[in-house]
């Protein structure tokens, strides 16, 4: 075998195994440690015939590092050296190194927690920080208890050794230098006005023509490889390939693009973030790096997972740059200043500190942990995301009251898949759909890129490749054999009742159950849908964009969430018209599905609207005004009591129903009797006419009047039994106002001769005595003198 430089650390790691159940290995990227330390561990003592396994974060890191062990012994894989990956296994009963993804290890331990006839677990990579990899390793350290033999090796490149050690119990550090091959680096200044495509495009092309060897570059996703393959697919020379890798291509795809090139050929790799480690592909020596990737960011707030386009770390720079130099001298191409290296993040964020916590949560539960702090994680999960989880798993009956896993919860662990998914095929009528949406969905690129859920899965269904074929039979073993339905909807809302979305104005906007909004082009098919399910958001929350989605119908909606749906009559008052409106509103979460007009079911709650509403605009008669009136300055404190008006309007919705007569109880004979007592109607004047009195006159309770009709009277007249006078307007023969008084005797002993004087002038024929207080009221003028 060549010589690599864990080579010589290799003796100290087996030795601190022998010493010890755990073991930290630091070393640098290139050093060997993933295709030697497994099998330099064969052949230790404590191994017995126990297997050895190592966890890869990708399955194209662990079909890759399997298959050159496998080499290295001259075997198959399958012999000594094997894999189990989802969609794909390569394990005999001959298998003693066991190379497996992350999540598959943790359904292992799930499944055995004792991990019978394993006697080591290496964990690969370490520093990438997924989640999986976290919780495997805390159930790992947990398992102990069962297990002390078990050995625990944590392996990575770019990590504090020392705080991993500090988890394990202080195991030992063990450190390895990598490969000495020198790698320059070479800055591209970024031209905002191109796209990023476009950019990666000219750097890999000037890269090449600089340079000699294989290219390898980093794009954030399968869309910018996509577009940045089609700018070079006529510009490279004859002799170059071009070869995609990211994790939604079949197997035969990606082994091609990290396979030799052959004899006088050139190779450009267009990779995402999946290249950055584990993989050593020969002839690359130049690596054109576009900073940025693409990763799935949770907003607890939301409840929503979304991709985000962002910044690489200076970690994951380094990584990406060390691959130039795995096998000779390199050269790597940043398209950055050289100022903004250090701008970025010094380490990529844990999954778990970013994360959708559900099937974490749902796995420690099953697992008996109702408290993550009663588990070894070198982050623990932040609480507000654990919260969001638990309050998933519960929406979807998994959790009990009190946070422990349910025979519901047992069913869905048994599912190597995300809570929302497992719960979708237990509870689907046609578990087999169920099944094959739930491969859609967590195999990215199967059924292409239609935001239609529905048309996906239609192509799927017809798709010969062999990765679909994979996929179906994966669907298969999880939910059997699937019917021809392909209403998607029901399904999909059974994984995201939190998703369920309704349009919300202009085409194509949408508001989700969990009260976030979201969008589709307006171009889009599905932007005419009422009701949506949601299943992939990018973007910030506010503006979402929905990359994928299928119908819905709202009586599916109430069928599936009949017992979280709320129905309520809610009563408001109508302006316009001065009535009270019943309107029955069905709602699920944040979404009105109804909103219909209804007679109010509660006569005495409608009653009460419409009497707050118009108290105070009541259609009293004349009469019944003039004895309010009166009412009021008797006893200032007088008001129609709200308690007393509503049982008058039961049954009536509207001020057009009301009348005087519906009113009259609330002025009982007791009042009258009261109020014509102590505030008569009428003044009754010495000439026997009776003048109204108004009591709702600014200057107190007042009458106008002819002032002839109270000649002879010396007193003024007063109401209330004497202890109020009137406020008389005295009027002309023409009904004019001549003198305002509260003193009547004062004013004919005053005033009044001037006020005579000016009257006898105006009106001749009428009385204007000198002494009115002694003369006869009347009502009539003087005859009209006629000549003999």
């Amino acid at each position: 075998m060549i010589p690599l430089p864990i080579d010589a650390v290799l003796p100290a790691l087996r030795a601190a195994l022998q010493r010890s159940p755990r073991a930290v290995l630091v070393a640098a990227p290139g050093a060997g440690k993933t295709t030697r330390v497994p099998l330099a561990l064969l052949d230790a003592p404590w191994r017995g015939d126990g297997r050895i396994v190592m966890l890869e974060p990708r399955r194209l890191a662990a079909r890759a590092a399997a298959s050159f062990m496998a080499r290295t012994l001259g075997e198959a894989v399958g012999q000594t050296i094997g894999y189990r990956v989802r969609l794909d296994s390569r394990v005999t009963a001959a298998t003693r190194i066991e190379v497996v993804t992350e999540g598959v290890f943790t359904r292992m331990l799930l499944d055995d927690p004792e991990l019978s006839g394993v006697a080591a677990v290496i964990f690969d990579e370490f520093h990438e920080r997924s989640l999986d990899a976290d919780l495997g390793l805390a159930l790992a350290l947990d398992a102990t208890a069962l297990r002390p033999d078990l050995r625990l090796l944590v392996m990575s490149a770019t990590i504090d050794g020392a705080r991993v050690a500090r988890l394990l119990g202080e195991a030992p550090v063990i450190e390895s230098e990598g490969r000495a091959f020198p790698v320059e680096t070479r800055y591209v200044p970024p031209d905002p006005l191109r796209r990023l495509e476009e950019q990666m495009a000219t750097a890999i092309l000037a890269a090449m023509r600089e340079e000699e060897g294989s290219v390898l570059a980093f794009l954030p996703g399968q869309a910018e490889i996509s577009r940045t393959a089609e700018r070079l697919e006529n510009a490279v020379p004859e002799a170059v390939d071009i070869a995609p890798l990211y994790g939604q291509l079949d197997a035969a795809e990606q082994d091609r693009a990290i396979a030799p090139s052959p004899a006088g050929r050139r190779k450009v790799v267009l990779a995402t973030s999946i290249a950055e480690t584990s993989l050593t592909i020969e002839g690359i020596r130049i690596v054109v790096d576009s900073g940025f990737r693409r990763v799935s960011a949770y907003d607890p707030g939301t409840g929503l997972s979304a991709l985000v386009t962002q910044r690489v770390s200076r970690a994951a720079a380094d990584q990406r740059r060390g691959r130039a130099g795995r096998t000779q001298p390199g050269v790597a191409y940043r398209l950055w200043n050289e100022g903004q290296t250090g701008a970025l993040a010094p380490y990529d964020t844990p999954e778990i500190l970013a994360a959708d916590l559900a099937g974490l949560a749902l796995d420690l539960a099953n697992w008996g942990v109702t408290d993550p702090a009663a588990l070894a994680f070198l982050d623990p999960p932040p609480g507000p995301a654990w919260s969001e989880a638990v309050a998933l798993l519960s929406q979807l009956d998994a959790l009990d009251e009190v946070g422990r896993i349910t025979a519901g919860g047992r069913a869905l662990a048994k599912l190597p898949l995300h809570p929302r998914l497992a719960h979708m095929i237990d509870r689907a009528e046609d578990r087999g759909t169920a099944a094959e949406l739930a491969v859609l969905l967590t195999e990215r690129g199967l059924g292409g890129d239609d935001t239609d859920l529905a048309h996906r899965l239609a192509r799927f269904r017809t798709d010969r490749s062999r990765r679909a074929g994979d996929a179906r039979s994966l669907a298969r073993r999880w939910g059997g054999a699937p019917g021809a339905d392909l209403d998607v909807g029901r399904n999909l809302a059974r994984a995201f009742p939190d998703r369920v979305a309704q349009a919300a104005g202009a085409r194509g906007r949408y508001r989700l159950a969990n009260g976030r909004g979201a969008s589709l082009e307006e171009t889009d098919v599905l932007a005419a849908s009422p009701y949506l399910v949601v299943t992939e958001i990018t973007g910030a929350a506010a503006t979402g964009r929905i990359r994928s989605a299928v119908v819905i119908s709202r009586d599916d909606i109430e069928d599936l969430f009949a017992g979280h749906v709320s129905s309520e009559v809610v009563l408001s008052w109508d302006r316009s018209s001065s009535s009270v409106r019943a309107r029955r509103r069905r709602s699920y979460q944040s979404l009105l599905l109804a909103d219909d007009p209804v007679p109010p079911p509660d006569a005495e709650r409608a009653a009460r609207l419409l009497a707050e509403n118009i108290i105070d605009r009541l259609p009293w008669s004349k009469d019944q005004r003039a004895l309010i009136s009166r009412a009021r300055f008797l006893r200032p404190d007088f008001a129609i009591a709200m308690d007393d008006l509503v049982p008058l309007l039961v049954g009536r919705t509207a001020l057009a129903e009301i009348t005087a007569d519906d009113l009259a109880p609330l002025l009982p004979f007791a009042l009258r009797s009261e109020v014509e007592r102590a505030l008569p109607s009428h003044f009754e004047a010495p000439t026997g006419s009776r003048v109204p009195i108004d009591y709702a006159a600014e200057a107190g309770p007042s009458i106008e009047i002819r002032v002839q009709e109270l000649y002879g009277l010396g007193t003024h007249p007063t109401v209330a039994n004497g202890r109020l006078p009137l406020t008389l307007v005295l009027l002309s023969p023409a009904h004019r106002p001549i003198q305002t008084t509260r003193d009547l005797p004062g004013f004919w002993r005053g005033s009044w001769k001037d006020v005579a004087k000016d009257m006898r002038g105006r009106y001749p024929r009428h009385p204007w005595p000198d002494d009115p207080a002694g003369a006869q009221p009347t009502t009539r003028a003087k005859p009209r003198e006629t000549s003999a």
